[in-house]
């Protein structure tokens, strides 16, 4: 369990450092044996202690450590909706959440898909409505979302998305902002995307693997 939670504290570093969350926003959990391990609530991810990290049995219940996350039910829902996630992270990139306001979104397929590798790490991004953090209702829908996607974005909050490892999650979740940025920068621009046919093409030689 060490290394695992020396893992989670150098990602989550990491991804701070880079601007990929702020504050003390953002949370990381990880399949740890019977259970989980989470980031605690009101930390910076920056600022993580291994010894620290909030331990969760296999019913979601705190075992040890500080107290985890308040979005921690949505961790649990996720988990349950996609028993091969090993990782999940949760994130308030400004990016993403700034895509997330736009008026013109369709909510079932909120980026074009402008790079082969957005479609391979990514897929379709399906956008949730807005609960506020912490929200039951918000761990509910993240729970039914990802029965159909591993990366969903919602609404005036951020991204979540699921991986097979903590790097893979890790990278969905960078591509995911990383592509936010290119929409802003091609906005109200006429660009080539990729083709639905194109699209199609990745999405069967490289499935979700969560």
């Amino acid at each position: 369990m060490g290394s695992l939670a020396d893992a989670i504290c150098e990602i989550g570093a990491s991804l701070h450092r880079r601007g990929y969350t702020h504050g003390a926003t953002g949370n990381i959990s990880v399949r740890a044996g019977d259970g989980f391990l989470m980031t605690p609530t009101g930390v910076r991810l920056d600022a993580l202690n291994p010894a620290r990290l909030s331990q969760l049995d296999a019913d979601g219940v705190h075992a040890g450590g500080d107290p985890p996350t308040k979005e921690a039910a949505l961790h649990l829902a996720m988990y349950a909706s996609r028993p091969k996630a090993q990782a999940i992270i949760h994130l308030h990139g400004s990016q993403s959440v700034a895509l997330s306001l736009l008026a013109d979104l369709n909510p079932d397929d909120v980026l074009p898909a402008y790079t082969a590798y957005f479609v391979m790490r990514v897929g379709k991004l399906r956008m949730l409505p807005y609960f506020a953090p912490g929200d039951l209702s918000l761990a509910k829908a993240v729970g039914e979302a990802s029965q159909h996607a591993y990366a969903l974005l919602l609404a005036h909050h951020g991204p979540v998305v699921a991986g097979a490892s903590l790097e893979a999650a890790a990278d969905t979740a960078e591509e995911l902002e990383q592509t936010a940025a290119i929409h802003f920068h091609l906005h109200g621009k006429a660009c080539r995307c990729l083709s639905p046919s194109q699209r199609d093409a990745l999405l069967a030689r490289f499935p979700p693997s969560v």
